[in-house]
């Protein structure tokens, strides 16, 4: 069993503050982060030195042995609620490895799609169909099985809407505040939505708070730079370039309002739970998504009607279909959209395995979810579920050497995540008290290669060990050259001084973690300027796609796997933790910076702020004096009280309540936008305060910001 277990059941109290305005300072997820400190490029030793340990993990990862666990995946159905076969199979796996393993079941709120239709009207009278499925293809088998799941948006009203329709650019607050100033009308019409920028489920709920009645969301091949069949490049199956017909799936859930089951917010989906109203975090329009072949007849159909895009002159609003790309509305041309949902309660399935530490009072815990829109999922997430079955057979043999964790190590295959990070989030509430008392830190591998190029995001006193580890790590697709991940890394310096780890918001299972108060990093592998196109949430993100253009031989995989378990062999055994606690201070600083340049000529008094990090900036310097002191004197005691101090100062974050209107997300320092849902907003109180024209909210929060770092502050003093 476990070593500890509580039951946790909070509830959500009222906002206390509402963030209205008249106007909307756009922030520019382009511009932001501009003051922080970059990582400085430096050469790898070559060849990397290894430990005893170190050696014996990286060498238990064998790329065919990967190679077969992608393959099992990707023929599996991993819809959440209906993936129960593969977490047994996970839970198998890890089981014969050492890790005591089990299912946990949750029941949770989801929808499936029933019936979806999309048709175009044209004023002079004709009809045609939009096709919004995927074809199978012949080269790809599981593209074309009789259980293969339809397109659908998670989540998505069920209706119909009939109705012309209105171009809206990416669908953000600013590109809908854009067309209000221009006097586009948008009531009554429904939505065409270009993917990218924000989460898909915010472009929705943007098209329903101006009153717009359906919502299509639609690929663009302008997001895939070079490699495009415009351009030349054959398609997949038969080359790089992006299908026509690829649709990306996925919820809808307003993520940046709280994840998890909508019907129990902030406290577990056990059976029996009570049910919360879901309307508040759920569309009440129905959308569907479609590709850029379906689209654009769409588009078209609007060339000479409504502004122009130097009309409208927003970021990205123009893409690469031989199309105007105007507003409209065409007059007399109407979109009749169907989407049939089935919602109800049903069980997902969490497989969670652990070994057991020398030291029961801390936990590392070692997360990537399992279910997929489709029935391949290869890269999302399954190239990260493959890795940690590997991860699991490389600890065993570990295991076999005599050796023990100083640390308790957690295996989580999260379900439903898909849906809005629901299995690792009614996890973590079921089991807040216990982690609040003992984990260490998250680590989270979800899209562990979708490309040979390798991605970083942590908190900041993970950055050293997160890129230290790199450097051990051969990187194998590298045009010939032997060279470090580290070095791999680097090379994707815009600048080519030096790169930045990214700064965690949310879009993966890391979030809850987080905003409970625990470090946490996420690791991935992507793909970059001409590299082949990956098929996000699409049918033909498969086996067949992974083996031959996104990794062939599962060499990246490997490394990545390897990488993995070395920063979790030091973080669940180093003797004392491998947490840089000065660089938070750095990372606050240049926060801080950003946070002033967004203010500009506002009023607004941050010194409160500025001098809470100045106590942190001590008691970070403190801590790690006392930590030389205790490797020096090898004392048991102080030993002990660095590790403490360093697991918890992260709660001290989080001690404030939740932002506004959104209490889920309680971390001071980061959050997702609230009108991004992924990417990362720093001293985000403050900075949606000041973004939104609340000033009042921004000046409160720059007190309660302040009082969370002092807080953790208060946690390192020695």
């Amino acid at each position: 069993m476990m070593l500890v277990k509580y039951h946790f059941t909070v509830g959500f109290a009222l906002s206390f503050s509402s963030l209205v305005s008249a106007c909307l300072r756009e922030f520019n997820s382009e511009h932001v982060h501009t003051h922080r400190k970059p990582i400085l490029r430096r050469q790898a030793v070559w060849p990397p030195v290894l430990t005893e340990q170190e050696t014996i993990l990286s060498n238990s990862f064998d790329a065919n042995s990967i190679d077969d666990w992608a393959k099992y995946y990707g023929n599996q159905v991993k819809l959440a609620g209906l993936g129960r076969e593969a977490a047994e199979w996970t839970r198998d796996r890890w089981a014969e490895n050492g890790f005591t393993s089990a299912l946990k079941e949750y029941h949770v709120y989801l929808s499936y799609p029933v019936r979806q239709s999309l048709a175009i009207a044209y004023s002079n009278g004709t009809r045609a169909e939009v096709h919004v499925q995927e074809p199978a293809l012949a080269e790809d088998p599981v593209t074309g099985r009789e259980d293969a799941i339809s397109n659908f948006h998670g989540y998505s009203a069920s209706g119909n809407a009939t109705a012309e329709y209105v171009y809206v650019g990416r669908g953000t607050h600013a590109d809908f505040t854009r067309l209000v100033e221009l006097g586009v009308e948008l009531e009554g019409k429904i939505a065409l939505i270009r993917y990218g920028s924000i989460f898909r489920g915010l472009k929705v709920k943007n098209a329903q708070d101006h009153g717009m009645i359906g919502a299509i969301i639609f690929t663009d091949p302008g997001d895939d730079g070079n490699v495009t069949v415009a351009n030349g490049y054959e398609a997949y199956p038969h080359g790089p370039a992006r299908h026509p017909d690829a649709v990306q799936k996925g919820s809808v859930l307003f993520l940046s309002t709280y994840p998890g089951d909508p019907t129990t917010p902030g406290y577990p989906s056990v059976e029996g739970a009570p049910r919360a109203d879901t309307s508040s975090v759920t569309p009440q329009i129905p959308s569907l998504p479609i590709s850029y072949a379906a689209v654009l007849p769409l588009l078209q159909a609007l060339d000479g009607h409504g502004l122009e895009a130097s009309q409208v002159n927003r970021t990205a609003w123009k893409g690469a279909l031989d199309a105007e790309y105007r507003t409209g509305p065409a007059p007399g041309v109407t979109l009749s959209l169907e989407n049939l949902m089935e919602g109800k309660i049903t069980p997902i399935w969490n497989v969670i395995g652990y070994i057991n530490g020398t030291n029961p009072d801390e936990t590392l815990v070692i997360g990537n979810h399992r279910d997929t829109w489709m029935i391949g999922g290869t890269g999302d997430p399954n190239s990260g579920s493959a890795i940690l079955a590997e991860l699991a057979r490389a600890f065993a043999k570990l295991t076999a050497t005599g050796w023990k964790p100083r640390r308790n190590i957690v295996l989580a295959s999260w379900d439903a995540e898909e849906y809005g990070l629901v299995g690792s989030t009614e996890w973590v509430e079921e089991h807040v008290n216990w982690l609040t008392e003992t984990a260490v830190a998250y680590l989270n591998i979800d899209v562990a290669v979708s490309g040979p190029r390798p991605s970083l995001d942590a908190t900041p006193e993970l950055h050293t060990i997160g890129t230290e580890i790199m450097k051990k790590v051969v990187h194998p697709n590298a045009g010939g050259f032997n060279i470090s991940l580290y070095d791999a890394w680097q090379r994707e310096s815009s600048t080519g001084s030096g790169r930045h780890v990214g700064v965690l918001g949310s879009g993966s299972d890391y979030t809850t973690f987080l905003h409970r108060g625990v470090s946490a990093l996420d690791v991935g592998s992507s793909g970059g300027a001409g590299d082949p196109i990956w098929h996000y949430h699409s049918n033909y993100d498969s086996y067949n796609w992974m083996s031959k253009f996104g990794d062939p031989g599962f060499k990246v995989h490997a490394a990545m796997g390897q990488y993995l378990s070395l920063l979790a062999l030091h973080i669940a055994d180093d003797e004392i933790l491998p947490f840089d606690l000065p660089n938070y201070t750095e990372e606050l600083r240049g926060y801080y910076e950003d946070l002033r340049d967004l203010i500009g000529d506002e009023t607004l008094d941050t010194s409160e702020l500025a001098a809470a990090i100045d106590v942190f900036e001590k008691s970070a310097k403190q801590v790690k004096e006392l930590e030389t002191l205790a490797k020096t004197w090898k004392d048991e005691n102080l030993i002990k009280v660095v590790n403490k101090k360093y697991r918890d100062f992260q709660r001290g974050f989080v001690s404030q309540g939740g932002l506004p209107n959104r209490e889920f997300y309680r971390h001071v320092v980061t959050a997702p936008g609230l009108d991004t849902g992924y990417a990362a907003i720093t001293f985000p109180g403050v900075s949606e305060g000041v973004q939104y024209g609340n000033l009042t909210v921004a000046a409160e929060w720059v007190s309660k910001t302040a009082q969370g770092i002092l807080r953790a502050a208060a946690i390192l003093k020695t």
